[in-house]
């Protein structure tokens, strides 16, 4: 599974790169610490929600650590999308290393 670091997102955003930051969290850790543009699919919904995206699009998934955001991953290598990756660290790493703004959690 392909992983993306937090300096490496951090780059794609400031270079305006096209990619779907998916956001596979439950709704309420949104409000705890949140990156502007992504787009939200609970884990739990992505079965039934994973026509929502383009399998055409490059795909960074997230969540807290990384563990949900891989499972998310798999699961959509597993419906032929072919270009995903999982944030390494979630977002915890980013608010560690990115935006110190942002509450660990």
């Amino acid at each position: 599974m392909k992983e993306t670091t937090v300096e490496e997102l951090k780059t794609k955003r400031e270079n305006s790169e096209s990619f779907v930051l998916l956001d596979v969290r439950d709704a309420h850790e949104y409000y705890i610490s949140d990156i502007d543009g992504t787009t939200r699919i609970p884990y739990d919904d992505l079965k039934s929600r994973y026509e929502e995206l383009n399998p055409d699009d490059e795909i960074v998934t997230i969540c807290r650590t990384g563990n949900s955001a891989s499972d998310a991953a798999e699961f959509l290598e597993s419906k032929g999308f072919e270009n995903v990756s999982v944030l390494k660290g979630g977002i915890n790493e980013w608010a560690k290393k990115i935006d110190t703004s942002l509450p660990q959690y």
